[in-house]
């Protein structure tokens, strides 16, 4: 990444960031206040004690009726500033978790919106990622930013204005020292941010790769892949130790290079001061005061050097995470969209074009007219389009050419909820969520009664393992079906279509993870809820769907033959010899 972007992207990163500390700008008002106060209250104490130590200067010269004054009012000051301190760090914190807890919701409101097109392009560990670490990260800076940063430049302001108004050319010596400090600060920030943003973008492919292993642990094992996955997860983390490294030496030298100058500058003060001193020009309490403030003045440098560095980790974080929130949406229905509403099934299929890449043809000239009803199997090889016909009927992708329609309406002209809400899907992967198995089935019908649970339960067979279930229908499942068996994880899924009823049916593999026997039950199941509703149904084992009234016969996203099962084995064709190589 060249300079120019880098700068071009910290640019747009803060542009968003300021967006979303705009509504809580009461609080950063507040923030800046108390901040102001503390620092203040802080200045304040060094000017006490210079006085106090001016009122036991020197043998016969001791005040204690106004050292004890001065004590008092150092007691004071010393409370207020710690209540002021406590207010500043309340303030900073609801910023900073406000504005993290406002940029995660918008990141999860981003991801329903974004089209299925991002999602199968991003690894998903990547994008989990960003969610929680890179947020995490990016709040981490946020609060050193608000504690540190507002503070160290008011103490910079605050302790110039007491300097110059004790001795003037003290004051001009530490301010044309300071410069140093500055240099030191921005040479080693400059380096900071692209190992940051190396590291996060690291740290977002390592957790996609655990997330990869995890799921497919089984798999690894099966194979003996655990050495091959061993050394692509050595690769990549000792791709993230170097970034670390060197990002951390980066930010770790900041401080102590910074600490270097001020020490410089803090001996030329008292130097400087104690020679004033031998010729009359302050006081021994004003010297104090002075060392004080120099030390004051000079220790923002060390904490705003350690800020930038943090920021700079921070920045490269918001970057990844605001990329999602600035990615394109999936086009939002039009203002005049249609409501589908009791669904006749006729879904008309005109001159489809579909690729999901340029590259790469899929889908070429597809035509297909389906009657209110009809029971439609698609069937062919793998990579045929059979997968990608389904996403476009449910309008997970719309078509690059030609239309869809259902019951005469292009679906583009149509809401997606009320087009998807006339689906029922079962797919091969199946999805549940955590909670109990009735939550699970009434997705697809939040409002159905105990009795329609029941029912829909017998007729998809999943009843009885239901029944044997610690708590029944009560029983609390984890995240996608916990220690359940994947045919009564699929048993579930088909459940929650039985209960839904909806006016058209997607099978995709729907019985793949399913015993015979079961598997006979469940088609005569199926049978009955398809009566009098358009379905389509995807399969490899043919012999399931020797009773759909139109079969497809897909082959390089073209139908090569169409008819029913008796019609396509007569013609002896392509799907005859994919019927007869399941009995080879």
């Amino acid at each position: 990444m060249s300079s120019k972007m880098t700068s071009e992207t910290r640019k747009e990163t803060m542009k968003i960031l300021f967006s979303y500390l705009k509504p809580h700008r009461v609080y950063v008002c507040l923030s800046i206040l108390m901040a102001a106060c503390t620092v203040a209250l802080t200045l304040y104490l060094p000017v006490i004690f210079g006085y106090g130590i001016d009122c036991v200067v020197g043998k016969g010269q001791v005040d204690l009726e106004g050292l004890k004054g001065y004590l008092l009012k150092a007691l004071i000051a010393l409370l207020l500033t710690a209540l002021t301190q406590w207010l500043l760090n309340q303030c900073n914190m609801k910023i900073t978790y406000h504005v993290t807890r406002d940029i995660r919701n918008d990141a999860m409101e981003q991801l329903e919106k974004l089209p299925l097109k991002y999602l199968d392009s991003h690894a998903y560990g990547d994008i989990v990622s960003r969610i929680i670490a890179d947020v995490d990260q990016l709040s981490d800076g946020l609060l050193m930013g608000f504690t540190q940063f507002f503070t160290g430049a008011v103490t910079i302001l605050g302790t110039l204005v007491f300097m110059f108004t004790i001795n003037l050319w003290i004051a001009l010596l530490v301010v044309c020292l300071t410069p140093i400090s500055l240099l030191v600060a921005r040479f080693i920030a400059t380096r900071t941010y692209s190992m940051f943003q190396m590291q996060s973008k690291t740290r977002g492919e390592e957790t996609a790769l655990v997330q990869e292993m995890i799921e497919g642990g089984k798999v690894t094992r099966l194979f003996g892949y655990e050495e091959t996955a061993m050394e692509r997860f050595r690769k990549v983390n000792d791709r993230l130790r170097t970034y670390s490294l060197k990002a951390v030496f980066y930010s770790s030298i900041t401080n102590p290079g910074t600490r270097f100058v001020n020490n410089i500058v803090y001996a030329a003060v008292a130097l400087s001061g104690a020679l004033t001193i031998l010729g009359g020009g302050l006081s021994v309490g004003e010297l104090v005061i002075f060392l004080s403030y120099a030390n004051q003045y000079t220790k923002p440098f060390n904490e705003i050097s350690g800020v930038i560095t943090e920021l700079q980790n921070a920045l490269a974080c918001g970057a990844r995470i605001f990329e999602i929130l600035q990615e394109e949406p999936v086009s939002p229905d039009a203002a005049d969209a249609k409501v589908l509403t009791d669904a006749r099934g006729a879904v008309d299929i005109q001159g489809v074009w579909f690729s999901y890449t340029p590259e790469q043809k899929l889908i070429e000239d597809f035509s297909l007219q389906v009657k209110p009803g009809q029971r439609v199997a698609i069937v062919g090889p793998t990579g045929c389009g059979k997968t990608t016909l389904i996403n476009l009927l449910m309008r997970f992708y719309d078509p690059q050419k030609g239309q869809i329609c259902v019951d005469g309406v292009d679906t583009r002209e149509m809401t997606r909820e009320s087009l998807r809400s006339a689906y029922g899907m079962v797919l091969q992967e199946t999805w549940l969520k955590s909670g109990t198995i009735l939550d699970n089935i009434r997705m697809g019908k939040p409002d159905a009664t105990m009795e329609e649970v029941l029912e829909a339960s017998k007729a998809a067979h999943s009843y009885e393992f239901i029944r044997r279930l610690p708590k029944g229908f009560d029983t609390v499942i984890g995240e996608d079906g916990g220690s359940l068996s994947q045919g009564q994880k699929q048993l579930l899924c088909i459940t929650r279509v039985m209960i839904a009823l909806p006016p058209m049916l997607i099978l995709d593999e729907a019985t793949s993870s399913i015993d015979t026997r079961t598997e006979l039950q469940i088609q005569n199941a199926f049978a009955k809820l398809m009566e009098g509703r358009t379905s389509f149904i995807v399969a490899h084992r043919l012999s399931t769907i020797r009773n759909a009234d139109m079969i497809l016969v897909m082959k390089d996203g073209h139908i090569v033959e169409q008819g029913t099962h008796e019609e396509l084995l007569k013609q002896g064709a392509f799907y005859a010899k994919l019927y007869n190589s399941q009995f080879a």
